[in-house]
């Protein structure tokens, strides 16, 4: 006789519960095969714009004026990142998000607490050198990669 067909229902729950944990552990074991790599897809070129205070600023590399300028677009696994920014007088005035990734609400989520922490960090170091927010890891790369090409752009 088969020993499960026994009348012995302890055994039965002891090999059922060592096979549900054994599946648990190896599903929880998977890990994706590689991490994917952030590409760079190539934006306009940057757009600048004549400054209030000093009346030039759309020069190359010049260090007066005001000049907007928009970085390339950063594809991301969960979408496209692109940052503008803002140099006055050689320094970054302001940092916005011309694109990130919001196809879904968990996005929107993400990016409701990433971005203005990714512009504080901006605005504080005044270079592209920002730490990654937490829970936004592919966001802040292509949020960094992209604000690194508007500063080479701007000439910082």
């Amino acid at each position: 006789m088969h020993p499960l067909r026994k009348n012995r229902p302890l055994r039965r729950i002891v090999l059922a519960s060592a096979v549900t944990a054994s599946g648990l552990v190896m599903l929880l074991a998977l890990k994706p095969h590689t991490a994917p790599a952030i590409a760079v897809a190539p934006a306009p070129a940057a757009s600048s714009s004549s400054g209030a205070n000093s009346g030039t600023g759309s020069g190359g590399s010049t260090a007066t004026g005001t000049r907007t300028v928009t970085g390339e677009t950063a594809q991301t696994r969960w979408g496209p990142v692109q940052v503008k920014i803002t140099v006055t007088n050689g320094r970054i005035t302001d940092v916005s998000a011309v694109q990130s990734p919001s196809d879904n609400p968990r996005d929107q989520e993400i990016n409701s607490y990433a971005l203005p922490e990714l512009r504080r960090e901006v605005l504080a170091a005044q270079s592209a050198k920002i730490d990654t927010v937490s829970g936004a890891t592919y966001t802040s790369d292509g949020y960094r990669q992209s604000l690194q090409s508007a500063l080479d752009s701007a000439g910082l």
